[in-house]
């Protein structure tokens, strides 16, 4: 499976190759298409080869110039999902951990009818209890040098989380054993208390939790945690960025993979057996 960061580099080129079409359709050589839109002849060859993103400008220019105006908005559009798809935590967190979230986070909670949550080694965040959120908040607080802002992100958190588990969506979610097992607090009374909620949540009717037990073959791509949300998107957080996938065949892919995690797990009453060895052994 391709990465995020080569399906946003996909995208760009895809979206070169657009203009070019564009471009050559219209008849202009690239250098005539730089003179009319102020450009240096060498920017158009790079955006036409996905190695620099234009702008708005430029493509409203191009597409001007190029007979092409009914092109512009679906251009514009396109060319603003790419620059959404890769967006910096560090960046955002200057501002507090709650903008990690991203200002669309909650909207893209609402409007989300299935939610399908693979998890490697870390429990959802909507299915984490206050003191493990804060857990694992903490470190990433000092990781990206973040104003502390803790109780709002927190407050923040929660809120989201309720809306996701509303009974009229679906929750369809993977977890590796040691998920269950790794803790993010000092205190085991905290960590019990997130094992029995998340008991509390797998006899929820609307979700579906499956673990892959441990020692159990993996496929090596699935080490990394995604969330597919309805087929719309796919979001992926990694420790400098988070990474929307849009593009409908990388989208497959990730449901794909997430078909084969949910073959290799365990649901129902040996889902439930894990929790339970897992308290027992605190």
């Amino acid at each position: 499976m391709s990465s995020p960061y080569c399906a946003i580099e996909d995208s760009r080129r895809e979206l070169g190759v657009r203009l070019r079409t564009i471009r050559k359709s219209s008849g202009l050589t690239g250098r005539t298409l730089a003179r009319l839109t102020g450009i240096h002849f060498t920017k158009v060859s790079r955006i036409e080869n996905g190695t620099q993103a234009p702008t708005e400008q430029n493509i409203a220019h191009w597409c001007h110039h190029c007979g092409a105006d009914d092109q512009l908005p679906d251009l514009i559009a396109t060319l603003r999902a790419v620059d959404s798809a890769y967006v910096e935590w560090k960046t955002r967190a200057k501002a507090g951990m709650k903008r990690t979230g991203g200002p669309g986070s909650m909207a893209l909670y609402k409007n989300t009818k299935i939610f399908r949550i693979h998890e490697p080694l870390m429990l959802p965040g909507i299915f984490q209890t206050e003191p493990y959120m804060r857990g694992v908040l903490k470190f990433w607080y000092e990781f990206l040098d973040a104003p502390w802002d803790m109780d709002e992100t927190v407050s923040f958190r929660q809120s989201r989380a309720h809306v996701a588990l509303d009974p009229s969506k679906r929750l369809a979610v993977v977890l590796y054993e040691e998920a269950i097992h790794a803790r993010y607090t000092d205190q085991l009374g905290d960590h019990e208390q997130q094992l029995t909620h998340l008991l509390w949540i797998m006899r929820l009717p609307f979700v579906r939790l499956g673990i892959i037990p441990a020692g159990q073959p993996k496929f090596g791509v699935d080490a990394v945690g995604f969330w597919i949300h309805d087929s719309d998107c796919v979001i992926i957080a990694t420790p400098s960025a988070e990474l929307k996938v849009v593009r409908p065949q990388e989208i497959a892919q990730y449901e794909r993979l997430f078909e084969l995690l949910q073959e290799s797990a365990v649901h129902g009453p040996e889902a439930k057996a894990i929790v339970l060895r897992a308290i027992e052994r605190l």
